[in-house]
């Protein structure tokens, strides 16, 4: 529970140093070249528990902000205790659906798949992974209001 307390109070402190990024709304009349973004809820937090060529896994934490931006914390499982962070502005993809996410950092893209409260990762060129853990690929989206602690009596 602390763990979960204290994840929530991280991203809250980082997302507060972040200064906002503002977009103009640009009145379109084609619908289907916004791929989707208003029609699925991209902001949140997702999570998930990837696959790792030589780790146990890496655990990954993704947060998504109104104002396009986010946060990705990961951690390699077997093989460090560090936690990674990377910050930095996500868009909408090429292909329907897609996001890009592009660190402060670095010029390594990052692209996900979007459904209805899940991300799928996809690979350096924004194509699905094939394969035997294909389908493990997958951040599932957290509503806060479900981590609201429970007291026994």
């Amino acid at each position: 529970m602390f763990k979960k307390i204290f994840i929530c109070s991280l991203f809250i402190m980082l997302f507060s140093v972040v200064s906002p990024v503002y977009a103009e709304i640009a009145d379109t009349t084609d619908h289907a070249s916004h791929h989707e973004q208003h029609s699925l809820d991209w902001p949140g937090i997702y999570h998930g528990f990837l696959p790792c060529d030589d780790c146990n896994g890496v655990k990954t934490t993704l947060g998504l902000n109104k104002n396009n931006t986010y946060i990705l914390i990961t951690q390699y499982i077997g093989k460090s205790e560090r936690e990674i962070v990377e910050k930095g502005k996500f868009m909408a993809g090429s292909v329907a659906n897609t996001l890009e996410l592009t660190p402060r950092n670095s010029s390594i893209t990052r692209y996900y798949f979007v459904d209805k409260d899940i991300l799928i990762q996809l690979d350096d060129k924004g194509n699905r992974i094939a394969g035997k853990l294909a389908d493990r690929y997958v951040l599932r989206r957290t509503d806060l209001k479900e981590s609201t602690p429970s007291h026994a009596h």
